[in-house]
């Protein structure tokens, strides 16, 4: 997309390319609060941070803007979960039973209970986190017991290096792994959200059957370079 279209835009030629049931979750992480706001006055009403404490200062500096919802979409640190409960409606990075234990031990403590997805890694990637196939479905019955939790679906990103087919391939295996736990946990682990695809494939995974995609460059354009190199 051209670098010199505005984020309004980009989100009304995003809008267009994606069908009216995908939900489209702005990346805001190493963002500024202006163009957030830029992005809410254009429509967006779901933004995604993988640094809670970026998203919280966010949150401070948008604080009249309130029917945002906040996605967290980073790798999420034991030590950071309840910081991550207390600022934010969705995860969509839950990537080991470990995880999901601590979140269920602080929801019965009366910390909120964010949505959340299963993050699935599909494919060997040193640089991805997530359950394989196997070890979701050998701790499903234990996770099927998590009875304070919403866990609303799964997540995957795929490795760089993929070619589109490949690509759809990875998102067909999610979409499929999905059918199946519903088929055998039914309401006991709601599967009913596919968040997948990015900037670079949204639109492979929109056809693949994507119920969220998780756009940032896209809709931003480059990072400004305070933010890229790390000073938020």
């Amino acid at each position: 997309m051209p670098e010199s279209l505005s984020i309004a835009e980009r989100i009304v030629a995003m809008r267009q390319s994606l069908p009216s049931s995908v939900r489209l979750v702005a990346v805001s992480k190493m963002q500024p609060a202006e163009a957030i706001r830029d992005a809410y006055a254009a429509g967006i009403r779901d933004f995604g941070e993988s640094r809670i404490q970026e998203a919280i200062e966010k949150q401070k500096q948008l604080s009249d803007l309130q029917d945002i919802t906040w996605h967290f979409i980073g790798h999420l640190q034991t030590n950071k979960v309840k910081l991550v409960l207390e600022h934010v409606q969705w995860i969509h990075s839950v990537d080991r039973l470990k995880l999901l234990k601590e979140i269920d031990r602080l929801v019965k403590r009366g910390s909120p209970s964010p949505k959340l997805c299963l993050q699935v890694k599909l494919r060997e990637d040193p640089n991805k986190f997530g359950w394989s196939v196997p070890e979701l479905l050998g701790d499903l019955p234990e996770i099927a017991t998590f009875d304070r939790l919403d866990v609303r679906g799964l997540m995957t990103i795929p490795p760089l290096e993929l070619t589109d087919s490949e690509t759809r391939a990875v998102f067909d295996e999610l979409r499929q792994l999905a059918d199946r736990i519903r088929r055998e946990y039914g309401s006991r682990v709601e599967m009913e959200q596919l968040s997948m695809g990015m900037s670079e494939d949204y639109e492979i995974a929109s056809a693949c059957g994507a119920t969220m995609v998780r756009l940032g460059r896209v809709l931003f354009g480059e990072r400004p370079r305070s933010f890229a190199a790390g000073q938020c």
